[in-house]
């Protein structure tokens, strides 16, 4: 017997084994109403009258549903609720300026926009056949009083969303996650962390990348209880942590960071001691980071590896029985490695240190961008842009990136899309923009530039000619002056030259 694997089947365990438990407390502080304490049978009820709504407005099976949104109640629903009716979600990210959100709208082609209400402001010129405000909009939207359509062929080859990253390219790319990708991505990474109904998990992660990681799926069918938390702040998740019993979180470098500073003031039993476990991605923190979340905070750390490419899901590199005897330097040495593929994932290198991948949860395709799909596939094969070894117990430990990609906070910037920006400035005649390191982001976008003769411009102009450009994120943090850029005998800015005084005495490329 062969039963497709569909994201509805998190949503429909919800409601038939934990209905009558509170599966998402949504966030208070927030520009529209909060949906407060909110049942699994009661999300489950406004899934399908969100999905009522689409039938009325005539979006049919495979028609895209985009929505740009700071985690919310609403943005769970919309994540358990859109894909389960054979339509295609695309979780849009709110750093996005009005220009890049309208490019991803327009490319996805998608047909409904849903907006944050504190972004309506700011991307009112986003134009889609159908937008509404996540608030009351919404609200009055939702249609309780008819049965929605039912997805005439369950088809787990179907994709489920479209979430688009920056590449290499100026422009980010569409990728499609099936329902098979998201399905085995969160079954394995519950199964990995343990998640179980006694969990209590909070969304520091943005639910926008890589769909939170596939988590709202994987708690939702285990009846996890969800708390949405809006904006990140160190403090504010220790209070959460504290007011909701939380044990289970995901986030990048940057926030524990942020957590870690919180905590040196904080009154009182630092919360979730001994409690609360974390997964840690985007970028290897330093050991020093692992050491002092297990000693200061208690709780505790592991690490996972991927890519919204693969789902995430990778590496896992959990604190193993083997580990417990070690003094914390050890420990958290070992625990800064990628770690080992997970359940169904196998994992190799090319000849030039590349690492490759091949797993259930590795996408379909770009959306309609054959060409990228083709080379990112090549030979059976994910080529993950990043470089790195392999040992023999199969840990993997990322040395550099291949893609011209800087990780910051968690998130992708295109060095590509920002130099074009930069470029721009009238005074700038040529320009690099490189990651270095940085304890707090991983790695800092950094602006190498040459000025043009005859003309003047100070870093703080430069930045400022970039905002409304690009995202915040995005933006140049520092910018240096050279005279000259290091190039090749053809002509091609060599950026390791560059790399090279910023990242001295270091074993790897990347932070």
């Amino acid at each position: 017997m062969r039963v497709p694997l569909t994201t509805r089947d998190f949503l429909d365990r919800a409601e038939l084994v934990y209905g009558d438990r509170v599966g998402i407390v949504d966030e208070p502080n927030q520009p529209a109403p909060s949906l407060g304490d909110v049942t699994y049978r009661e999300v489950a009820r406004r899934a399908r009258a969100m999905q009522a709504a689409l039938d009325g407005l005539g979006i049919g099976e495979g028609d895209r549903v985009a929505v740009v949104s700071h985690n919310a109640g609403r943005l769970i629903e919309l994540l358990l609720g859109v894909p389960s009716s054979g339509r295609i979600l695309v979780p849009i990210n709110f750093r996005l300026s009005q220009e890049e959100v309208s490019y991803v709208v327009g490319h996805s082609g998608a047909r409904v926009l849903f907006v944050d209400p504190e972004l309506e402001s700011s991307l009112k010129p986003v134009e889609a056949e159908h937008r509404f405000s996540i608030g009351e909009e919404y609200e009055q939207l939702l249609r309780f009083d008819v049965e929605p359509r039912p997805w005439s062929e369950p088809d787990e080859d179907a994709t489920a969303t479209i979430n688009y990253t920056s590449g290499t390219t100026a422009r980010p790319k569409g990728v499609q996650m099936t329902h098979r990708n998201e399905w085995v991505n969160a079954v394995t990474f519950g199964m990995h962390m343990q998640v179980s109904d006694r969990d209590v998990y909070l969304h520091t992660l943005p639910l926008f990348h890589c769909n939170g990681w596939g988590m709202p799926y994987a708690l939702a069918g285990l009846g996890a209880r969800q708390v949405a938390l809006r904006k990140v702040e160190g403090a504010e998740i220790l209070r959460r942590v504290e007011q909701h019993g939380v044990t289970l979180m995901c986030g990048a470098p940057a926030v524990w960071s942020a957590v870690l500073d919180a905590a040196a003031s904080w009154e009182g039993e630092i919360p979730g001691r001994d409690r609360v476990r974390i997964a840690v991605a985007g970028a290897p923190p330093p050991s020093r980071t692992i050491a002092r979340i297990e000693e200061e905070l208690g709780w505790e750390f592991n690490q996972i590896y991927g890519l919204t490419e693969t789902a995430p899901l990778v590496t896992v590199n959990r604190p193993r029985e083997e580990y417990d005897a070690l003094e914390p330097e050890e420990r958290a040495r070992k625990l800064s490695r990628a770690g080992v593929p997970a359940l169904g994932t196998r994992m190799a290198t090319s000849e030039s240190g590349e690492v490759l991948v091949q797993s259930n949860t590795v996408l379909a395709g770009y959306w309609n961008n054959p060409d990228a799909t083709a080379e990112a596939l090549e030979g059976g094969w994910f080529h993950t842009g990043d470089g790195g070894t392999i040992d023999d117990g199969g840990y993997l430990t990322i040395s550099d990136r291949k893609k011209d990609v800087i990780i910051t906070g968690g998130e992708n910037v295109s060095s590509i899309e920002v130099e074009d920006v930069v470029f721009s400035h009238p005074a700038v005649a040529e320009v690099a923009v490189i990651g270095v390191p940085d304890d707090k982001w991983g790695e800092m976008v950094t602006a190498v530039v040459v000025v043009a003769e005859g003309q003047q411009v100070t870093a703080e102009e430069i930045v400022a000619h970039c905002r409304g450009r690009i995202a915040g994120y995005k933006i140049p943090k520092r910018v240096e002056f050279r005279d000259e850029l290091a190039r090749t005998a053809t002509g091609k800015i060599q950026k390791f030259k560059l790399r090279e005084g910023f990242w001295s005495g270091s074993d790897r490329q990347v932070n």
